[in-house]
This record gives C-alpha cells, sequence and structure tokens, in this order.
C-alpha cells in the first residue's frame, strides 16, 4: 500500500462546496462558487439556479482536474451561501485525483500497484471518462483512502 508522509496536507473528505446567489439586474438568480473565483451559471428560479449550479461545480471539478491544479478546500455554507452537492462521479474522481496527488506517486506507479495498464489509471483519473465506483473505490484503498457514503434529506 502507498504511503502518505503525516507532513502532507490532509485532503478534503467532500466536495460539497457553498454557492453564493445575487440576483442581476433581469432578477435571474446568478451562482457562483467563491472557493473556485471562476464561473457561473443562472436560472430563472432559485430552484432553476442551483440545479444548473451542480453542473457548473462539475466541469469546475473537472477543469482543476484537467489542469492538473490544485482542488480548492470547500469553504463553509452559511445565510445565503447554500452548499451545492456535486455528482457522485465527479466527487470520486476528485478523491482520487486528491489522493494520487497527496501520494507523491506516478500514474505508472499507481497503475503497477493496481495491477492494471498505465492507460487505465490515466482513465480514472480523467474527469470526463465513466469509471465504475468500484475501481475507483479499489484505487483509493490502495492509496490508504476509503469511501463512505452519506445520505440526507433532499433539499
Amino acid at each position: 500500500m502507498t504511503q502518505v508522509s503525516p507532513e502532507t496536507e490532509r485532503m478534503s473528505d467532500t466536495y460539497n462546496y457553498p454557492a453564493e446567489i445575487e440576483r442581476d439586474e433581469e432578477g435571474r438568480h446568478v451562482i457562483t462558487f467563491p472557493d473556485f473565483g471562476w464561473g457561473a451559471t443562472d436560472g430563472a428560479t432559485r430552484d432553476e439556479a442551483l440545479l444548473e449550479a451542480k453542473d457548473l461545480l462539475r466541469e469546475l471539478i473537472a477543469a482543476t482536474i484537467r489542469e492538473g491544479e490544485t482542488l480548492p478546500k470547500p469553504s463553509r455554507a452559511g445565510k445565503g451561501r447554500p452548499l451545492v452537492v456535486p455528482p457522485v462521479q465527479i466527487a470520486l474522481k476528485a478523491a482520487l485525483y486528491e489522493a494520487w496527488r497527496q501520494a507523491g506517486i506516478s500514474q505508472r506507479r499507481l497503475a503497477r500497484d493496481l495491477d492494471v495498464a498505465e492507460s487505465e489509471v490515466r482513465r480514472m483519473l480523467n474527469p470526463d471518462h465513466g469509471t465504475k465506483a468500484a475501481t475507483i473505490d479499489r484505487a483509493l484503498r490502495r492509496l490508504g483512502k476509503r469511501v463512505t457514503v452519506t445520505v440526507g434529506e433532499a433539499a
């Protein structure tokens, strides 16, 4: 199993990010994610805007992974800052990406540790490639992490 040095900063355990909602001059609900510092979406109603925000959050996470950048730690939700939960697949990809980066190993090394081709690891780390949850779970376990699922009330 790959070990992570204790000096390494802990990775996030959630990928739910707070959104800021403002009304524009036309009365539309505009949503941004301050933790990312870019990107916006909107909707005619607050609910429509929050639904669109889930897609925006998926793209913000995917773009950060594609660019090889560090994912921002989610800040706290608060009044007027509801948490947006990304699609499960991108949350799993984000967790794998962060665990792999934290481990400080090459894709080749992870492939060897998992006994798979390096191309499979590239697909696992690609936010646009559909990877089975069980495959990501196996890779995360190899990196010393585990997946847990929390189910809450629908908003």
